[in-house]
């Protein structure tokens, strides 16, 4: 499912058309984080092409990045979300999470998830809480690939 939207704020602008991703900009900034540190480019592209992917950018530059897999009827899951680190500070991270949560196709699910070491503050923001029920969740990890 092909979804393009745009959404502006003063001089920045996030779409979720993937031919506006600038592969280099999202790997790099992935390959250096410690969600996954080292992942090859063709994988990020490949992520990238099975999900609805999010850029936040100024001008032409890419300078942010989130991506939703989901079913679009039921499940989300949100990943890889970037603000890169001399645009910081200036809200575009929480104004990226509301975008994605409140992007019209991505409405009406039973579950979103998503992982974060350290930005617990941004998304409880919108809503997300620790697992009610972790006893009940359980996965596969492969952090070396």
């Amino acid at each position: 499912m092909k979804i393009i939207r745009e959404w502006h704020q003063d001089e920045y602008l996030i779409s979720t058309d993937p031919s506006q991703i600038d592969l280099n900009v999202v790997h790099g900034f992935l390959t250096r984080s410690y969600w996954s540190e080292g992942i090859p480019i063709e994988l990020v592209k490949k992520s990238i092409e099975h999900s609805l992917p999010f850029g936040v950018y100024k001008g032409n530059q890419q300078i942010g990045f989130a991506r939703v897999i989901t079913d679009y009827a039921t499940f989300a899951y949100i990943g890889d979300v970037f603000i890169v680190e001399e645009f910081r500070g200036k809200g575009l991270s929480k104004w990226l999470i509301e975008v994605v949560v409140s992007c019209p196709e991505l409405q009406g699910f039973r579950r979103w998830l998503l992982a974060t070491r350290d930005a617990h503050g941004l998304y409880r923001k919108v809503g997300f809480t620790e697992l009610k029920a972790p006893e009940r969740w359980m996965e596969r990890h492969f952090p070396g690939l």
